[in-house]
């Protein structure tokens, strides 16, 4: 009897044990933790109509200057547009390609108080890829295409959202800043002026906004999809302009014997629209 007495009761100590474990696992909370991530999506550069070459041609450092002929003329009367050159003879580009982009990130995630809401910071290493070209054309005919690619981008942000409901789902905003790889190029079918880039290469500093939600499969795997705007720096790249065999008269060397140039968008912008999935611990 005592035995039987004392088996119901261990049977029913075990019995509370596990119920209250269940019901502590059950009510923790989503969205509280740290976390690391991987994102996949797609990434395109703004492209604005406006975007041209800007030139200094009396080395003054002031890009407002234009390149004119011994008559007077523009010599880039035919104008300039987004995208490389499909030909060097008139103001035709082709399109900048829309590309695939990749990031991994770790945060931390913490609830407000009892409440909805959700705090967090991350840090991220992407590789957009992304490319964005400006070509201009003179009346030569030539063409004169700058390049640019987004290498590497690392960044810390906040995010700040709400996860309504039974919690497993989380709609935030998120915005923060950091440094970006910025690769430049410049290419031309002119023949006769020497062309010398400089800073081909470098790390700008930016900032980015956007957001996303993510829902949670289980306590610890979650699906996401973000949306994320970038603006980085971009001022440092100037082409200089020297004789080559051309003669006096050419239009770059009429008024300072060369002219810099450069583009007129000091900015690299670029839109990314992702999917993510997330391991919490």
């Amino acid at each position: 009897m005592t035995f039987a007495k004392t088996l119901t009761f261990t049977s029913g100590l075990a019995a509370l044990s596990m119920s209250s474990a269940a019901f502590a696992q059950d009510d923790e909370r989503y969205f509280s933790g740290p976390y690391i991530s991987g994102a996949v999506g797609l990434e395109m550069v703004e492209d604005r109509a406006s975007d041209s070459i800007v030139f200094d041609t009396d080395g003054d450092g002031t890009f407002t200057d234009s390149v004119n002929t011994v008559t007077g003329a523009n010599a880039f009367a035919p104008g300039f547009c987004p995208g490389p050159a499909l030909s060097p003879a008139s103001a035709r580009c082709g399109g900048n390609n829309q590309e695939e982009g990749y990031a991994v990130r770790i945060g931390y995630d913490q609830h407000m108080g009892d409440g909805p809401f959700v705090a967090g910071i991350l840090i991220e290493g992407a590789r957009p890829g992304v490319e964005e070209f400006t070509t201009g054309f003179s009346t030569t005919p030539a063409s004169y295409t700058f390049g640019r690619e987004m290498d590497w981008a690392v960044t810390g942000r906040g995010r700040l959202g709400i996860s309504p409901g039974d919690g497993r789902t989380l709609f935030y905003a998120t915005g923060g800043a950091g440094f970006a790889k910025i690769e430049r190029s410049f290419t031309t079918t002119n023949g006769a002026n020497s062309f010398t880039g400089d800073n081909d290469s470098d790390w700008e500093f930016g900032y980015q906004v956007g957001g996303g939600a993510e829902l949670m499969l289980t306590r610890n795997i979650g699906l996401g999809l973000e949306y994320l705007y970038s603006s980085f720096n971009d001022d440092d790249y100037t082409v200089a302009v020297g004789p080559g065999t051309a003669p006096a008269t050419n239009p770059f060397l009429i008024e300072n014997g060369g002219t810099d140039m450069r583009l007129s968008n000091d900015r690299f912008d670029y839109h990314a629209l992702r999917a993510t999935v997330n391991l919490r611990f």
